[in-house]
Parts: structure tokens; C-alpha cells; sequence
């Protein structure tokens, strides 16, 4: 799509400023809660001025005048980052996060910042301080999250391609729930710089698109070396040469999983089968534990990273009473439910006597798990699963049961434990008209692999 569109604006066929002129409009008077904010006239018209500039200069690149949406923890300066949190409701972005960086100086028009779960904490976009985003291709159901809002922008056409955050899942998880492709790189390859942390260890700031040619061009245009983030990396160049087999965990629907998703699951097995792969089951003795390593790690990150916001050093401040009173109030407050479970969990884990028996326990679990997948991959150019264990759920329909919330991220989370790359790919639709996703992960670096069975999946009728 984003080929097709340059190619209209290069021959002058499409002008940039009608181009995103009809994005932002479609935009504005969209009802499904998914922008939190537009930006102004007056500075889309600057960023507008700029791509207009790169094409006249001979300057444009794939991207010059495409409209983007960026989540809401992605930092864009002199622009609101909230969180979707009342904590942040007025925070200004002093300066560029990376990822943004390198879209403006490709010449993208970023139009505005979309509705999230609150510090990305939540599967559905329910734990949003502002409201529930509304999926796009049925409205009574969830887009997922955390980063529903980004997903549904792309699926409800507000944008041409998006950015969100993935700590376990939160952009897989949306992508398949909206019917669009969603990429989780290697934990490094894309800066974090100017990301709001949730789990630092874990967030990735990745794509949302309609295709797998468009993910692998936003990728190579996010994806740098930044001195700025200590954890970032440099890409590795990966071997092209594909073994031609593919693993699936064994029990991978022991914990259960729609049926629906599991047939269609089982078509695209046996399409990539007619196409000469070999799959495989193997044992991957610690795949289901990575959702309990989550649920231990992510809290125990974000009671550290979310300690900074006391009301004295970031955010809003709801009393001045007394410096108790002060944290009381204010972090009771303005941080929602969800974010305070995770918060009183994660203290929990890191306390006294606990640290051992469940913090330390994670750590070394995590060392398992990537090591299991480590091997596998010396056989397997991939391991595939379903996106999610069901397409997108109603409304209200897990908001009370938060257990039953969390296994939404069952077959994501261990990409993120791992820090290795993940893609889904649409795989259809439920009788009922509901997008599902297959997902592949790869071996660190391994995305140049991922986007070549994507592209693959992409073609089979399904």
C-alpha cells in the first residue's frame, strides 16, 4: 500500500496535502475512540511543508507524505504523551523519541496519538483512563491492546500505517484482532529512546500495517543504532537461505483455544506444507511457563519504573497536604486499577523475602526458555502458532476476570521473554466475519525470515 501511494505522490498523481488532508478528516470525525488526540491544522501543515519540500528536492523516500499514527507512549516533542493515564494528562514531550525521529526525517506526516491501555498495561484498551476504543470491524467487540488505538486506526483506514508498543503481545494481539499485520522486533533493534517504559526489559516499539511488505519497509526505517538507549543493537545481517521447516510446540492447545482458531491454524500448516515446508511438533518443555515468567517479571519492571511518578518528580500531583499525603492521593488517584494491581504486585515479587522465591525464580526461567528457542532454531527457521487463542472478545467480557485477561497474551509472551522477533499475519475470518492471526517467531535477527513466510502466508486463499 504504502509502494502504491508513493508511487501516486511521486508522479504527481496524489498531492500530499489532499492526501492527508482526507486521513485527518476521516480522523476527526471518527466516534470509535481511537485518537486521543489529532494534531492541530497548523502543524500538520508544517510537517505537510516538510514532504512537500523532501519531493520537489528529490528528496522523498517511500514514506515522504504518508499519514502515521503514533501510541500515545511514543514521544513526539512539543506533544501531549499521556499514557492514556490521568498521570500524565499533561505531560509534554520536550524532544523526539527515536522512532519518531527517524519518521520525520523520512518525510512522514504524523497526524496524532491513539487511545492505548493505561502505561500499556491490558490486552483490550479497557484500562484506558479515557474509555474503550471500539474495534472497527465490529463495535461492540475490543481491538485489543495494549495498543488498540494504533491498531485501530489502520483497520478503520485513519491512517495509512501506525506505531505501537509490544511488552507482551500489545501489538500482535491488536493486529489480529483488527485484521492487519503486526510486527514485534528483536528486543534492541528499534531505539526506546522517548518511549514511556512499562517493562524495560521487554517493550519494543513495532508496526502496524496492512501488508508485509509495508511492516518490513517501517521496520528498516525505525529500526537504527541509537546511543541514546543503552540496550539498543545493531542489526545483524541473517542467512537468506531458509531451512524449510517450521516447529509447532507440542500442546499448544492443551490450555485452550477457540476452535475456529485452531482450523485455521491447521489450513495455513497445510498450505505451507503444499509449499515443500516440513513441519514439525517438538517439546518445548518450558513455552508455557513464559506467561507465569511474565506475570512476574512485567509487574516487578513497572513497580520500578512507575516509582519515578509520585508527584513530586513526574506527573500530576493531586494534594499538598503532607509528602504522604501528596503519594497517597496522588498515586491513588490518577493511576487506574489495573496499573495499581500491576504496581502492589510487582512491589510484592521485590519485597523481602519474596525476592528469591519468585523474582530471582523468573530470571532464571527466562534463561531457559531463550535457550530452548535458541536451539530450536538451529533446526527451524520459525516456530509457528496462533496469534491469540480467540478472536476479538465483547466488550465488558473479561473487564471483571483479569486472569482470564492475561491469557489473551498466551501464545505472545514468549517472544518478548526471549527478546526475539514475532510476526502476525492475518489467517482469516470466523464464520461470524472476525479477523484471527498466525504468528512466526524467529531467532534474534531473524526478521529478514519472518517477513519471507509472511509474504508466503499472505498469498494462500484462506
Amino acid at each position: 500500500m504504502i509502494a502504491e501511494l508513493h508511487n501516486k505522490i511521486a508522479n504527481g498523481e496524489v498531492k500530499i496535502a489532499a492526501l492527508v488532508g482526507e486521513y485527518v478528516a476521516r480522523a476527526r470525525a471518527d466516534t470509535r475512540n481511537i485518537f486521543r488526540e489529532v494534531y492541530s491544522d497548523r502543524d500538520i501543515a508544517a510537517q505537510v511543508a516538510v514532504a512537500e519540500a523532501m519531493l520537489a528536492e528529490g528528496k522523498s523516500t517511500a514514506l515522504t507524505g504518508i499519514p502515521v499514527a503514533i501510541k500515545d507512549n511514543i514521544l513526539f516533542a512539543g506533544h501531549v504523551a499521556g499514557a492514556s493515564s490521568k498521570m500524565l494528562e499533561h505531560y509534554t514531550a520536550s524532544y523526539d523519541s527515536t522512532a519518531v525521529a527517524q519518521l520525520r526525517a523520512a518525510g512522514a506526516v504524523i497526524i496524532g496519538r491513539t487511545n492505548m491501555d493505561e502505561f500499556a498495561m491490558g490486552s483490550s484498551t479497557e484500562n484506558s483512563a479515557y474509555g474503550v476504543t471500539k474495534n472497527p470491524l465490529d463495535e461492540m467487540r475490543v481491538p485489543g491492546g495494549s495498543s488498540g488505538g494504533s491498531a485501530a486506526a489502520v483497520a478503520a483506514h485513519l491512517a495509512v500505517v501506525s506505531l505501537g508498543s509490544d511488552t507482551g503481545g500489545s501489538i500482535r494481539q491488536p493486529a489480529a484482532f483488527c485484521g492487519l499485520v503486526g510486527l514485534l522486533p528483536t528486543y534492541g533493534t528499534v531505539s526506546r529512546h522517548g518511549l514511556i517504559a512499562m517493562a524495560s526489559s521487554l517493550d519494543v516499539i513495532g508496526p502496524f500495517t496492512r501488508t508485509v511488505e509495508d511492516a518490513e519497509l517501517l521496520y528498516n526505517t525505525i529500526a537504527v543504532q541509537d546511543s541514546f538507549d543503552s540496550t539498543s543493537v545493531a542489526r545483524k545481517k541473517e542467512k537468506s537461505i531458509l531451512k524449510k521447516k517450521i516447529a509447532v510446540p507440542k500442546g499448544l492447545f492443551d490450555d485452550g483455544a477457540d476452535k475456529e482458531v485452531k482450523q485455521k491454524f491447521d489450513t495455513v500448516c497445510g498450505k505451507l506444507l503444499e509449499k515443500g515446508f516440513v513441519i514439525e511438533e517438538i517439546d518445548l518443555s518450558h513455552f508455557v511457563d513464559a506467561l507465569a515468567v511474565y506475570y512476574i517479571l512485567q509487574p516487578a519492571e513497572v513497580s520500578s519504573n512507575l516509582a519515578r511518578l509520585d508527584g513530586v518528580r513526574y506527573g500530576d500531583r493531586m494534594s499538598d497536604k503532607s509528602v504522604l499525603d501528596m503519594y497517597k492521593e496522588t498515586r491513588g488517584q490518577l493511576f487506574g486499577k489495573e496499573v495499581r494491581r500491576r504496581i502492589l504486585l510487582g512491589t510484592y515479587v521485590l519485597s523481602h523475602g519474596y525476592y528469591d522465591a519468585y523474582y530471582n525464580k523468573a530470571v532464571a526461567l527466562r534463561s531457559l526458555i531463550r535457550a530452548e528457542l535458541e536451539k530450536a532454531f538451529e533446526t527451524y527457521d520459525a516456530i509457528i502458532t496462533p496469534t491469540t487463542p480467540t478472536p476479538a472478545f465483547r466488550i465488558g467480557e473479561k473487564a471483571h476476570d483479569p486472569v482470564s485477561m492475561y491469557l489473551s497474551d498466551l501464545y505472545t509472551v514468549p517472544a518478548n521473554i526471549a527478546q526475539m522477533p514475532a510476526l502476525s499475519v492475518p489467517s482469516g475470518k470466523t464464520t461470524e466475519g472476525l479477523p484471527l492471526g498466525v504468528q512466526f517467531i524467529g531467532p534474534q535477527h531473524g526478521e529478514g525470515t519472518l517477513f519471507v513466510l509472511g509474504k508466503m502466508v499472505e498469498q494462500f486463499p484462506l
